[in-house]
């Protein structure tokens, strides 16, 4: 049975990350902080003999993916792989805008008070919906429109390996803490961290967490 790893890795901090904005759809560069996440993360994850990489088409992930191929001992730049269905969440309205206040104002009617709080309170799936609720442009995805978008491209990726490939993906903090909300019991009311790895393992189309949000332990 054909088994395949997939290594998540959250971008490195971004200019909306510092200034607690909500980013999604939107897109900004790299901090000198988050360079340094994509180089940390590129040297935990040098060893690992990767058979492809990929990253959504947002410049965030793109940067980061470059940082830890130039790194890694298989794989180089070139052979970086775009993929859309990558993206973060789809914030709609919301893009932006301080998070604080978005919390607030999408949050506070159900007496949550933050987004961690929210999707603590209410599932991600939940908040995800209630964003969409609250976008007076419903142009926000909602839980069904964001996995409609995710899932076909993860089962791309996977379909695309051949068995025991190790695979890392250059994705975002909501997506990340989605996949691993889907398929594991793992509580994600904190987000991953950028640089952070998440591993998961897939046999067969089925998908299991193995750990998440890895800063700092040892990566196989």
């Amino acid at each position: 049975m054909a088994t395949i790893e997939l290594y998540l890795v959250r971008h490195g901090q971004t200019y909306l990350n510092k200034y607690h904005r909500m980013q999604g759809w939107s897109d900004s560069p790299l901090t000198a902080q988050g360079i340094a996440d994509a180089d940390r993360v590129g040297q935990r994850l040098a060893k690992i003999p990767f058979a492809a990489a990929y990253a959504s088409d947002m410049l965030r992930a793109q940067t980061t993916a470059q940082h830890i191929l130039a790194a890694n001992d298989t794989l180089d730049v070139a052979d970086l792989q775009t993929a859309p269905a990558l993206r973060e969440e789809n914030f709609g309205f919301f893009e932006g805008l301080d998070s604080t206040f978005t919390a607030h104002f999408v949050g506070s009617p159900v007496g949550s008070h933050s987004y961690d709080a929210m999707i603590r309170d209410l599932t991600i799936e939940k908040t995800r919906d209630l964003i969409k609720e609250h976008d007076p442009f419903h142009d926000a995805e909602n839980d069904q429109e964001f996995w409609d978008r995710l899932q076909p491209g993860l089962d791309a990726i996977v379909a695309a390996a051949q068995d025991g490939d190790k695979v890392v993906i250059a994705t975002h903090g909501t997506t990340i803490r989605s996949i691993v909300s889907k398929y594991s019991d793992i509580d994600v009311a904190s987000s991953a961290k950028n640089g952070s790895v998440t591993k998961l393992t897939v046999k067969e189309g089925h998908y299991k967490v193995n750990y998440f949000n890895n800063t700092t332990g040892k990566l196989k």
